[in-house]
């Protein structure tokens, strides 16, 4: 049974008691613990592992994948055709001390040949140095025979069909959760492999979610199986003041308890992970996020995120 199949048969919603998003009220109390085993809890890390490592380099993903996460990679292809990880636009961020015409450049100005003798781990710290960047083939042979493996790979330019010729090469269809804003990029991808699971990632203020969140439903979120809203801390700023309705103990960030709530309890019905990607170093946030029926978590901080969520569980045992 895949995992969509799995979260939809254990979510105890009925679609006859489902609430509009973000409505007043909230739905009937559901949590976590009672309907979804801890090791099946996905934690995706963020461009690999998060703040542990550098980011999209196979040591990333290695250690990701050996603390039992599923690792994050963003897809970008070289001059001549290969598909990279690789997130930013250009090299003068992650190529420490690039000379001044390479800081300009980017993935697509690159043959593979060339890529791969940048150093895209000493900005991270010297014990990364030297790590390089590998082509996607690479990481899917080692996910190759290894269904507990899997990775998401967040879109930012390439060609599926290219894509889905390698997926299928190394069987791996089903290990794969392809991520992306774009509705249209979700269901061009889900015409082609239709065995992959999908994450649309959202982000902006309630209504704004609303919006794009009804639309979804009304295709019965068609394409979607897992969808992520980020969710930023309650910080009052020039650019941002909390919601009129808001009470100040209501939680630490800027969508409510209820909005938050409401959206999971529509998900689950439909049978759609609901992911959460709390931009926090806060501990306390994935406890407060797993009450309000979060099922799984993006972080830059996968050890925090085990630790918490274990702990929510063991507590809830005793």
């Amino acid at each position: 049974m895949n995992r969509r199949r799995l979260f939809a048969t254990t979510c105890l919603v009925t679609l006859a008691s489902l609430l509009p998003l973000g409505s007043a009220g909230a739905p009937a109390e559901w949590n976590i613990t009672q309907h979804i085993p801890l090791e099946k809890i996905i934690i995706q890390g963020h461009r690999g592992v998060g703040d542990l490592a550098e980011e999209n380099t196979v040591e990333a993903f290695e250690l990701a994948w050996k603390l039992g996460i599923y690792p994050e990679c963003d897809l970008r292809m070289t001059k001549d055709g290969v598909i990279v990880p690789f997130h930013d636009n250009d090299f003068s961020r992650v190529v420490k001390d690039a000379p001044p015409e390479l800081k300009k450049k980017g993935v697509k100005d690159l043959t593979y040949a060339e890529l791969s003798k940048l150093d895209v781990g000493s900005w991270k710290g010297e014990q990364f140095k030297g790590r390089r960047v590998v082509p996607m083939a690479t990481i899917f042979k080692l996910m190759q025979g290894r269904p507990e493996r899997h990775l998401y790979m967040d879109i930012k330019s390439i060609e599926f069909p290219r894509l889905a010729v390698e997926v299928r090469k190394y069987g791996i269809e089903k290990q794969i959760v392809l991520a992306s804003r774009k509705i249209a990029e979700i269901r061009a991808w889900k015409a082609i492999v239709p065995e992959s699971e999908t994450l649309l990632w959202m982000h902006g203020n309630e209504a704004e979610l609303s919006r794009d969140l009804a639309a979804l439903k009304q295709t019965k979120f068609a394409g979607v199986t897992q969808v992520q809203i980020h969710v930023y801390p309650k910080v009052t700023s020039d650019t941002w003041a909390p919601p009129a309705d808001a009470s100040p103990a209501d939680n630490p960030f800027r969508l409510r308890s209820d909005f938050l709530r409401n959206v999971g309890h529509d998900l689950r019905a439909h049978g759609v992970v609901f992911q959460t990607f709390p931009y926090t170093k806060d501990p306390a946030v994935y406890g407060q996020l797993l009450d309000l029926g979060v099922m799984s978590f993006a972080t830059d901080y996968p050890d925090v995120t085990l630790r918490e969520i274990k702990a929510y569980y063991a507590a809830r045992k005793k």
